[in-house]
């Protein structure tokens, strides 16, 4: 190595894999050049990167810096533009851009096309990639400014692939593996995701929006891609009928007959199987109660935590009548604090062509565009206007399911055309019995 990094030789000591290693690895690689690949981009970048990175932990402060608009002919997305703000010292990366990949739904691969992406960025890139980032896509970490149109060119030629959302537009769609793999799965996110993701192309290569937005879809409320918390729009699976309840099971369960944790081996013995303890009690809304050897559950009071069914997936099975909700405003804190998601739509069929799930979306969108200020998420929108306005403005009615608690607020604001309507009789009529 050419660099000295002892800063960053600490992160390889502890119990963790490292991307230290991952890099020194790289690195040395490159440097062998055992393959004889013609690179297209200086051979010691993965060297220069190690070192810019133990340079600004030396002086704990960064030695990128953003050197305006970078990217490929009619896109205004997918290409990060990065420079070293140190070409000097290390020229390898004086320029070093990022490239997002669209992952494909589910994230199902052939060895065959994994092997060909590492190929073209073995040949005209850095050769470092992270499968997946926080934003879903394939990343691509480093490249030169002349290689962002060979490479898309190979990708949307031969690879038949594209490149992912960034900027202030539809960010790439990420979902969870869904029905192909997994039995809770109350939709099928990859057809959903892969639709939506065809269907708003526009939306996700040119960006139009006051700032980024994100769908995610999780098959059940078990929210395997966190979509509730890191989402704009986030669509979860759900029933609306009874969990379906196998009571010869339960049985087996309460008698000791499946080991705990599924047999897997978790260095510790838990006991005896407790039902009480280890499902009922720890239901959030106390809907389950154990009468005569058999489960009882007021589905009514549910709210499709998923925690019994996890505990005990022999004997609950989620239910037939399938769909999903829609939840909006999560995000991580930049320039609000941090959101979870807002339930919007507490229950919607996925069924196509997805025309109800694209209205709901687009009246959404004009109304962001219309209203969103500079860089503001569409929750802090939402958290600026009131869910109120969102409702009006997606022409959704109020429902119960939208209340997170009981009013505590002793004011009430009615519109002009709603006071000469069915609540001015109910305030005169209110009138009349307190003047009795």
């Amino acid at each position: 190595m050419k660099h000295k990094t002892p800063l960053l030789d600490q992160l390889e000591t502890g119990p963790w894999p490292s991307f230290v290693s991952d890099l020194k690895q790289e690195a040395e690689t490159r440097a062998k050049n055992v393959k004889g690949v013609d690179f297209q981009i200086p051979v010691d970048a993965c060297e220069d990167l190690l070192g810019v990175l133990e340079l600004s932990y030396k002086h704990k402060r960064t030695h990128w810096k953003h050197g305006g608009i970078v990217g490929v002919f009619g896109y205004g997305g997918g290409v990060i533009g990065r420079y070293c703000d140190q070409p000097e010292m290390f020229p390898g990366v004086a320029h070093f851009h990022t490239m997002r990949i669209s992952q494909p739904a589910g994230k199902f691969y052939t060895t065959k096309y994994l092997k060909e992406l590492c190929d073209l960025w073995d040949l005209r890139g850095s050769g470092v990639t992270n499968m997946h980032g926080s934003t879903g896509d394939i990343i691509w970490i480093g490249t030169t400014t002349p290689q962002l149109e060979e490479i898309f060119f190979e990708l949307t030629h031969n690879l038949n692939q594209d490149l992912g959302g960034s900027g202030s537009n539809l960010r790439t769609p990420s979902d969870c593996v869904g029905q192909a793999r997994c039995e809770y799965a109350c939709f099928d996110t990859q057809h959903l995701c892969h639709t939506l993701t065809n269907d708003y192309q526009d939306e996700l290569h040119r960006p139009a929006f006051p700032y980024k937005f994100k769908f995610k879809f999780d098959g059940c409320p078990n929210c395997c891609v966190a979509s509730i918390a890191r989402s704009d729009m986030s669509f979860i699976g759900t029933w609306r009928d009874d969990i379906r309840i196998d009571q010869k099971e339960v049985k087996a369960y309460i008698n000791g007959e499946y080991k705990p944790n599924a047999g897997a081996h978790s260095g510790r013995d838990w006991g005896k199987f407790d039902i009480q303890k280890e499902v009922i009690d720890l239901c959030p809304t106390k809907c389950m109660r154990l009468e005569g050897g058999k489960l009882e559950i007021n589905n009514r009071e549910c709210t499709r935590c998923m925690h019994c069914i996890n505990v005990m997936p022999r004997a609950l099975r989620i239910g037939n009548d399938r769909g999903l909700s829609i939840l909006v405003g999560a995000k991580a804190p930049i320039l609000d604090g941090a959101q979870m998601g807002s339930l919007l739509v507490p229950f919607i069929k996925a069924e196509e062509p997805y025309d109800e799930i694209k209205e709901v979306i687009e009246s959404i969108w004009d109304w962001w565009m219309e209203e969103g200020k500079n860089r503001e998420r569409l929750g802090e929108l939402i958290k600026r206007q009131g869910f109120q306005k969102l409702l009006e403005m997606t022409n959704i009615e109020p429902m119960p399911q939208h209340v997170k608690e009981p009013r505590s607020n002793p004011y009430i604001f009615w519109k002009e055309d709603e006071v000469e309507g069915g609540f001015s009789r109910d305030i005169n009529e209110f009138r009349k019995y307190h003047q009795r």
